[in-house]
């Protein structure tokens, strides 16, 4: 028996939605070069980058491991910041969980802003833990990214 989760993460950021939105969404290579010991590479499969339906993979170290994740996305909102990815392939889904999606989703929290991940997932057993280290990797990561350069 499958069982669902979801799991929600949020960080107070200085930088505005359409930065990171514009960053996940049409810049992931800059990720790169800003956090190279968390992410090594973001790679374009299929589609236009950034196009709903174009296919990414990111290469990554998590818990002292590399890994990759291979994603589809979605769904994009611009006017709310709101990106949707859904993993396809990589560590997540083939030794992990039978499904799993991410959302980044960037909005304005009186004087400042909030980043926000949402993580949806379905496990296939007890057995199999909650996604909290990945969420934390995840919440770092947009705090070094929000913490390089002054873009505002």
């Amino acid at each position: 028996m499958a069982l669902s989760g979801k799991l929600i993460g949020y960080v107070e950021i200085s930088k505005k939605g359409d930065v990171f939105h514009d960053l996940f969404r049409h810049n992931p290579h800059e990720i790169v070069a800003i956090a190279p010991n968390k992410v090594h590479d973001c790679e374009l499969h299929d589609g236009e980058r950034g196009a709903v339906g174009s296919v990414i993979s990111w290469h990554y170290t998590h818990e002292g491991k590399r890994k990759i994740c291979k994603q589809i996305i979605e769904a994009v909102n611009e006017k709310n910041h709101m990106a949707v990815f859904k993993v396809i392939g990589g560590d997540l889904v083939e030794e992990l969980y039978k499904s799993f999606t991410i959302i980044l989703h960037v909005e304005q929290k009186g004087d400042g802003q909030v980043a926000t991940w949402t993580f949806e997932f379905e496990k296939p057993d007890v057995s199999v833990p909650y996604p909290t280290s990945l969420m934390d990797y995840l919440c770092d990561l947009v705090k070094d990214l929000d913490a390089h350069g002054s873009t505002n």
